[in-house]
């Protein structure tokens, strides 16, 4: 299990295409992606789940990534926050 700290650091937060970024990246793999913040935890591969996080501006998520690929997964996941969506 892999577990990193993230921050959105976007203006407009994490909204649909954010989201959908996301989604499309991780199911380049094969392990389990999780989103937690507080006490709601998601399915980092769904874009509903991870909309109803409501994570805007400064929000910080715990990332949780299990499997076999999951330190690649959680690499491709943390540069697409440091990058900021590619948006």
């Amino acid at each position: 299990m892999v577990q990193r700290e993230l921050v959105v650091t976007t203006r407009a937060g994490i909204h649909t295409r954010p989201a959908a970024t996301i989604v499309n990246v991780a199911n380049r793999f094969e392990s389990d992606l999780f989103f937690e913040r507080g006490t709601i935890k998601i399915n980092g591969k769904s874009i509903m789940g991870i909309i109803t996080l409501g994570a805007t501006y400064q929000t910080s998520l715990t990332m949780i990534c299990e499997g076999k690929d999951e330190e690649e997964l959680a690499d491709a996941i943390e540069a697409l926050f440091i990058n900021r969506f590619e948006e």
